[in-house]
């Protein structure tokens, strides 16, 4: 356990959007020795806290009302600009000198605009995007990528270090979303990559196992990417991202490539087989693009690996 009291002393947390990611970081923070008070729209989430110690709030107004430090970690930039922006919103409730720390994947215009709303009520607003799955929050092991004022960044580093193995300070507000937008290229692209060498390697006459474990020990498949092909193996699809999450971000890459006039192929193609995907349910693995690219050449070409 990490011990209190550090560069952020007594710091009372507020935690908003207990979801795939949110909930696994606020109970780090809670079980770090954190005062969290939560809230979420689904109150079984929270309650799953306050089984840890965690104060469950009845409103994001008595939340934000109540605390030094607002976290917030929110499915989109509706959700996110709802709950800054919105009735009873956390910029109006806070104190003067509340501290937010924003780690939703949005549009970078959408935390520049946070950012100067929040300025005009004293608020210091920080965009800490997260890169990591499922299993990366609970071990505390998330990378972090932040922007806003460097200072204010700086003093946050004790509550990162309960829930991310290393942290980055990349620029002004905004910085931290688009840097997670460059990360999540590679991501969505290289695991469309990976599924197409799977169905080529299939298509090949491959036997299955060996080809999806080799994959795994080469050098140009990059770590965040060697789970998903063990996992690939056993047909275990069961989420760590999911496949609507990659959707999302996808649509906000493509959106800020086409203000840059920047033309992005690899990108283009790696989301339209996501958009197919997604047509199944978008509860599922990213990686499920492994499973839809196989059954491309079983169906289509009735191929039998080899012995």
């Amino acid at each position: 356990m990490l011990p209190q009291n550090r560069s952020v002393p007594g710091a009372r947390l507020g935690f908003i959007g207990l979801g795939h990611l949110g909930l696994r970081i606020a109970r780090r923070l809670v079980t770090n020795g954190f005062s969290v008070v939560v809230y979420n729209r689904d109150r079984r989430k929270s309650e799953q806290l306050a089984s840890l110690g965690a104060t469950v709030a009845q409103s994001i107004g008595e939340l934000a009302g109540d605390v030094d430090v607002v976290l917030s970690c929110l499915t989109d930039g509706a959700a996110v600009e709802a709950v800054y922006l919105g009735t009873g919103n956390v910029l109006q409730t806070a104190r003067p000198g509340t501290r937010v720390i924003e780690l939703s994947t949005v549009a970078p215009r959408t935390s520049r605009r946070l950012f100067q709303a929040a300025r005009k009520f004293g608020i210091p607003f920080l965009d800490v995007a997260v890169s990591g799955s499922t299993t990366a929050a609970d071990a505390g092991t998330l990378t972090l990528f932040g922007g806003g004022e460097r200072k204010a960044f700086e003093a946050a580093e004790p509550l990162f270090a309960a829930i991310a193995s290393q942290w980055f300070y990349v620029g002004p507000s905004g910085s931290g979303v688009a840097m997670k937008l460059a990360v999540n290229t590679l991501l969505g692209v290289g695991m469309q990559a990976i599924a197409e060498a799977v169905a080529l390697g299939a298509g090949l006459g491959l036997p299955r196992e060996l080809l999806l474990d080799t994959l795994a020990k080469t050098a140009v498949v990059a770590p965040a990417h060697v789970g998903k092909l063990s996992s690939a193996k056993l047909h275990d699809y069961r989420s760590q991202f999911p496949l609507r999450l990659m959707h999302k971000d996808f649509g906000l890459i493509r959106a800020e490539a086409a203000k840059l006039g920047l033309v992005m192929p690899a990108t283009e193609a790696a989301a339209v087989f996501n958009a197919a995907e997604m047509a199944r349910g978008g509860e599922e693995d990213f990686s499920t693009v492994i499973r839809g690219m196989e059954e491309q050449i079983l169906v289509e070409h009735a191929v039998s690996p080899v012995a």
